[in-house]
């Protein structure tokens, strides 16, 4: 792996949600650093140690929640080296009872499979049907690292860019919340 900047110049062999990905952030004029990793898809905790190192950044997770009823979906970002507690988040959010949500809706929301979750992904949410839920921590990290809608690349641009820029583009409210790990 090694770092790029910005998206591919060879864009041949890239799912067309990736390309989206990029296109999204060339167009806001986002600085953007990218590594490749087809052979090594962030699919383990092993893997995104390595990406992390290659990026220089704190990757996160990107769970992809709903409530009981499946009728509100949650796209929640929070530090990868943070446990997720769901009844820690449910209580803040004034939720019931959360759950992960089935890869289905996933793809019909967001157009986004399992292991390539991203804020990215809300660029899809025509209806706007998903809440977009950032834990603070997120936030005081000068970088953030997220994937092109593909756990194959992985990209690092400025947190500031995401505020700024990236959620106002998707025409996002988040809700910022602070995730602890514990019950």
């Amino acid at each position: 792996m090694e770092l790029l900047k910005g998206s591919p110049e060879n864009r041949e062999n890239r799912q067309e949600r990736e390309v989206r990905g990029y296109d999204f952030l060339d167009k806001l004029g986002i600085e953007y650093e990218r590594t490749d990793h087809p052979d090594e898809p962030a699919t383990t905790m092993e893997a995104c140690a390595k990406i992390d190192a290659v990026l220089n950044v704190r990757i996160c997770k990107n769970l992809f929640l709903c409530n009981r009823q499946k009728t509100n979906f949650y796209l929640l970002i929070m530090p990868g080296d943070k446990p997720f507690k769901t009844k820690e988040l449910s209580k803040q959010m004034g939720i019931s009872r959360l759950s992960f949500a089935d890869e289905g809706f996933m793809k019909e929301l967001l157009d986004l499979y399992p292991g390539s979750v991203s804020v990215l992904g809300l660029m899809n949410d025509k209806e706007k049907r998903v809440q977009l839920v950032i834990d603070e921590d997120v936030l005081k990290e000068e970088y953030f690292g997220c994937h092109p809608c593909v756990n194959t690349s992985s990209l690092r641009f400025k947190t500031e860019d995401l505020t700024d820029k990236v959620i106002p583009a998707l025409n996002a409210r988040p809700v910022t919340v602070q995730l602890t790990g514990e019950v």
